[in-house]
């Protein structure tokens, strides 16, 4: 299958991006609390989905967490601790760029934590979402997926763009030569965690903007109808002629300069 061209990736994301606009009014009005975990191998374009969603709407309603390394203290705390003073309040909607599954990923893969840690975590995690869930959070999650060539090439693309080398961390570059034990790791997880309540949702991202597309309808496709009539308010138009600036204090820096 051909990869989605630019042009006709906007066409069509623009409609859906209408639908999660009308999505977040229904949020907001119903008091309801939404939470959508990303996951997925480094590059997998966890970013680029979370931006879909998230362009047009208002950044105090839909939050994006994406939590840095634990702290000492917070290495110290209960595992789900950190993740849950993120959790959505009524109205507000929560992207998760990452989330407690780094220690079925990554922390699995790399090392970073005990067998009993990631044992313990496999058994809790069913548990916690559970409680999520009954209190009546929307949860979703979603496993994004490449192929390990398409991974290379995305590498590779970071590793030559200065504006991307930021996004090539020490682990990332360590996990390269162990795909096929992060495959494992998302298997062993899917088979512990994949439940009725809180279901995993695969979407295949080796074409990150048909991915974008397929992850947004999947979402909206599973909320039920969100159509709120809020009327629009009245815009009179104002009496009398339009300022301009006026400055007393200070004035505006030059502008930059640009060849016409």
């Amino acid at each position: 299958m051909a990869k989605l061209k630019r042009k006709e990736y906007d066409e069509l994301l623009q409609p859906l991006q209408l639908e999660l606009t009308a999505m977040a009014r229904w949020v907001q009005h119903s008091g309801q609390r939404l939470l959508v975990l990303f996951e997925g191998r480094d590059t997998a374009g966890k970013g680029g989905a979370i931006q879909a969603i998230s362009q047009h709407l208002n950044p105090r309603q839909c939050r994006v967490v994406a939590l840095p390394k634990p702290t000492d203290r917070e290495a110290t705390q209960w595992y789900f601790q950190r993740y849950a003073t993120h959790l959505p309040a009524a109205g507000e909607i929560v992207l998760m760029d990452r989330s407690w599954y780094n220690r079925a990923g990554v922390e699995r893969v790399m090392g970073y934590c005990s067998e009993t840690e990631y044992q313990q975590f496999l058994h809790q995690a069913p548990v916690f979402e559970q409680l999520l869930v009954d209190d009546g959070i929307l949860l979703f999650k979603y496993w994004l997926c490449v192929d390990q060539e398409q991974q290379e090439k995305r590498f590779a693309e970071r590793h030559l763009d200065p504006l991307k080398g930021w996004k090539l961390s020490p682990v990332d570059l360590k996990s390269r030569s162990k795909y096929s034990a992060y495959t494992e790791a998302r298997e062993a997880m899917l088979r512990a965690t994949h439940r009725d309540g809180a279901p995993w949702t695969l979407v295949d991202f080796n074409d990150q903007r048909r991915g974008r597309l397929t992850l947004v309808r999947n979402l909206l496709d599973r909320l039920p109808d969100t159509r709120v009539d809020v009327p629009l308010p009245e815009l009179p138009k104002l009496k009398g002629k339009l300022h301009r600036e006026h400055y007393d204090v200070l004035k505006p820096i030059e502008d930059f300069p640009v060849e016409e």
